[in-house]
């Protein structure tokens, strides 16, 4: 079975949103882990906001390697209308959101990504459906915005990496466990 794997940007306090706000430097150690990650990926998940946003900048983007990723991979958009903008890969989930992935598990394949959508995100974690959680952590307080763990029920992870970069973003790899029993 295919592994759902979330990866954000976010604040030490937890906001995902803008993260060009406060993610003002990348290092080696960002890109390497960035290009870890999408290397095992051949499908994303992304909602409606982060496709229109991404599908007017990243199709003459030349910022590597997630241009080349994103660009060419199978790119599944949660929405409830049709997709506005032509982008090479994308398509719009039919349905449920959950019962759509769970199914998009099930077929061959890499791993799926969930990238900057910070509803796809919430409501992916929250059905129990993600497998790991991969977030860089920018050493700042941002202290408004939508934080990606915000409203989830309690669930447990396990620590599977966690290092810092050269310039001071922590690197930080989680496997969900699932719902936390006490």
């Amino acid at each position: 079975m295919r592994k759902i794997v979330v990866y954000e940007l976010v604040s030490l306090d937890g906001v995902a949103e803008a993260p060009d706000q406060f993610f003002t430097d990348w290092d080696d150690a960002m890109e390497a882990n960035l290009a870890a990650v999408i290397a095992t990926q051949d499908a994303v998940v992304l909602g409606r906001r982060s496709y229109t946003e991404w599908a007017g900048f990243w199709p003459d983007s030349r910022i590597q390697p997630f241009a080349a990723f994103i660009n060419g991979v199978a790119k599944h958009v949660a929405t409830s209308t049709p997709l506005d903008q032509g982008w090479a890969g994308a398509t719009a989930i039919e349905g449920d959101l959950v019962a759509f992935v769970r199914e998009l598990q099930q077929r061959p394949g890499g791993d799926i990504g969930v990238h900057a959508s910070i509803s796809v995100a919430q409501a992916l974690l929250a059905a129990g459906v993600v497998d790991e959680l991969r977030l860089v952590i920018a050493p700042r307080i941002v202290g408004r915005g939508r934080r990606l763990l915000d409203g989830l029920p309690t669930i447990r992870l396990q620590a599977i990496r966690s290092e810092p970069s050269p310039a001071g973003y922590l690197l930080a790899d989680y496997r969900v466990l699932g719902p936390s029993t006490d």
